[in-house]
């Protein structure tokens, strides 16, 4: 389907049978900053698709080598209403944030920052990378959880394999594995699925789940439709298997990989602008003038005196943080 298309609208599906109206979406190129910045390959949020279930944000990068890209050094900044989750492929990043979590992320191993009412972080590279080549995602917390504390998850999932396959499930549930982690976001979704050149797998999934798979290092076949390298193959509720099949690969390459994101329709409209997450233009507002005045960037406001801090103290000797850039000069729309 173009990614023009509108989407389609399904009824229950019979058993086994996989839903053929797929959406690609095809990434946009973003650069992480600096002269010599990493680019990222982004396909959430976009014009036509802003979440899958509550899955608001998906960036790609890598492999890259770091010693021409630069790497990743994303200094101190907000979340809001959100939740990070960093997957690797290849190399190891440091991750710190104000509420006193130090922690490196390696390949194979999820960490997830639940940033609730309001924290900061900053993604370092560690100097030993040379290669840097993984996923970062969020997901958007539901209304009764957002203003909630924030929580720091790490978790290794074991490998569950099958004929021409190795899956790790690091969020929710699927061939038989469970992440044990907390998302404060029921019926949520996140696995890493390596198949073999020729391969082909049926997965039983929740038939109420919108899936997105990401054609990670190759092409591959989503219910029958072809997404190419990096792009994301988007089925909306409505059946109770997904099929994927590896295509046919480059020289030298024995497997493909994918990312499965998945969940139920988050049923909510949000506002997500630069950092953080919200539901009114107002309050993306407030969460900019406060982290711009604890952290020294413009001057308190009055309407703030009496709220206490919001994104919390930060280790000294740490790289300077981001300033916020500056909001559009008209009210911020919600999606959903």
């Amino acid at each position: 389907m173009s990614n023009l298309d509108p989407e389609p609208q399904l009824s229950q599906l019979p058993a086994g049978q996989p839903c053929t109206a797929v959406e690609v979406l095809t990434p946009r190129a973003v650069p992480l900053g600096g002269i010599r910045a990493m680019t990222v390959h982004r396909t959430l949020p976009q014009r036509a698709r802003s979440l899958v279930g509550a899955w608001c944000f998906l960036d790609h990068y890598g492999p890259d080598d770091v010693s021409v890209t630069g790497g990743m050094s994303v200094p101190r900044h907000p979340h809001t209403g959100l939740a990070t989750v960093s997957w690797l492929f290849s190399g190891e990043i440091d991750h710190l944030d104000s509420a006193g979590n130090a922690a490196t992320v390696r390949p194979g191993e999820l960490n997830l920052m639940l940033a609730g009412q309001g924290i900061t972080h900053q993604e370092i590279d560690r100097p030993a990378t040379t290669t840097l080549h993984g996923v970062q995602l969020w997901y958007a917390l539901p209304d009764a959880e957002r203003f909630g504390e924030h929580e720091f998850a790490h978790y290794v999932p074991e490998p569950v394999s099958g004929p021409g396959y190795e899956a790790k499930v690091f969020i929710g549930s699927l061939l038989g594995s469970t992440s044990p982690v907390r998302t404060r976001t029921p019926d949520l979704l996140g696995v890493e699925l390596v198949l073999r050149e020729g391969a082909s797998v049926s997965i039983p999934v929740r038939a109420d789940f919108e899936i997105a798979v990401l054609a990670e290092n190759g092409p591959v076949t989503v219910n029958g439709a072809p997404a190419q390298h990096r792009e994301l193959a988007y089925t909306p509720p409505g059946a109770d298997t997904l099929h994927i099949s590896a295509a046919s690969l480059a020289p030298g390459q024995e497997s493909v990989r994918v990312i499965i994101l998945g969940g139920v329709p988050l049923g909510e409209q949000i506002i997500m602008w630069w950092n953080f997450v919200g539901r009114t233009s107002e309050e993306i507002q407030e969460f900019r003038r406060r982290y711009q005045a604890e952290l020294g960037f413009e001057p308190a406001d009055p309407r703030d005196a009496d709220k206490s801090q919001l994104f919390g103290p930060f280790p000294d000797g740490q790289p300077d943080p981001l300033p916020a850039p500056v909001l559009p000069t008209v009210p911020l729309k919600p999606r959903s």
